[in-house]
């Protein structure tokens, strides 16, 4: 049941339950651990990108799953455009973009999701250039407007690679996409591993920052190229204490997400202890409960 007064909502990622489950699993699991949501993810994968397809019926027996079990889906993590990038140089590539794009907003909407994280990448698997960043801000300026038709906010991930790795390198790209369906969701753990200041990031970017990933990783350095994912909370080097008495500072009341992968039988256990290390040090920076 939501509570308006509970100021740390804290989300659970998909992936960090085994694909295994069923949905209802999924949500049963979700809300035994004590999370108040899921995070949805709709990768590059044919599987989970077969989503986007999914028929009315089956869209709103997930939504009533979702009911039945008081364990929303309140943002989708849409990272299908790794694949097919907003800032291809292929048009076919560009044009398959904007067809995901769509199909997300219009399956978001029938879930009740309130935010589609973006990934920051202008192209993956593709030479970066001056061009690809350009028809990158082009396709974002079109999801945008869709986006704003649907009601849904956007939040473009803080990544894993150069391209978009900080707060600082959004705030440039906010100046070219101006409206409020647009914003930044961090995550805490890529800014962390590319070794840059992430209190004053959150300070800095502090008026648009719809969500935030807590995620731990290893920092890049002369004698290691970093790791950005499959850590458990706790096995990083990510200041979460530090990050919490930002968050209290800046009075941030959005939603958090646990990003973690299952990746052995004890990912229930995992994402439980995950939960409660991250609420006690909540707790101590004075990040309201």
């Amino acid at each position: 049941m939501f509570n308006v007064n509970n100021k740390f909502r804290l989300g659970i990622y998909e992936k960090a339950m085994p694909t295994s489950l069923t949905w209802e699993e999924r949500l049963v699991n979700a809300k035994q651990a004590g999370f108040d949501f899921v995070e949805i993810s709709v990768d590059e994968t044919d599987e989970r990108r077969a989503r986007l397809d999914w028929s009315d019926e089956e869209i709103y027996a997930l939504r009533h799953l979702c009911e039945k079990h008081e364990m929303p889906l309140q943002s989708m993590c849409l990272s299908a455009h790794r694949k097919f990038p907003f800032g291809s140089m292929d048009e076919a590539i560009r044009s398959e973009s904007l067809v995901i794009m769509e199909k997300a907003i219009a399956l978001a909407y029938k879930l009740g999701i309130r935010c589609i994280q973006m990934a920051g990448y202008d192209v993956y698997y593709e030479a970066q250039s001056e061009q690809t960043h350009l028809r990158f801000i082009d396709g974002m300026q079109q999801a945008t407007k869709m986006a704003e038709r649907a009601g849904i906010m956007l939040g473009v991930e803080i990544m894993d690679t150069p391209y978009l790795n900080s707060l600082s390198k959004f705030e440039v790209l906010k100046r070219e996409i101006p409206s409020p369906y647009f914003m930044a969701y961090p995550d805490v753990g890529n800014i962390t591993g590319w070794n840059h200041d992430v209190c004053t990031e959150l300070k800095l970017s502090r008026d648009h920052i719809v969500q935030v990933h807590l995620k731990d990783t290893l920092r890049v350095s002369e004698t290691c190229k970093g790791q950005f994912r499959d850590l458990v909370i706790g096995e990083g080097q990510v200041d979460f204490t530090a990050i919490f008495k930002t968050l209290a500072e800046i009075d941030y009341s959005a939603p958090l997400v646990i990003e973690m992968w299952a990746q052995n039988e004890q990912w229930l256990e995992d994402i439980k202890a995950a939960r409660s290390k991250l609420k006690e040090i909540a707790n101590a920076a004075g990040f309201a409960l």
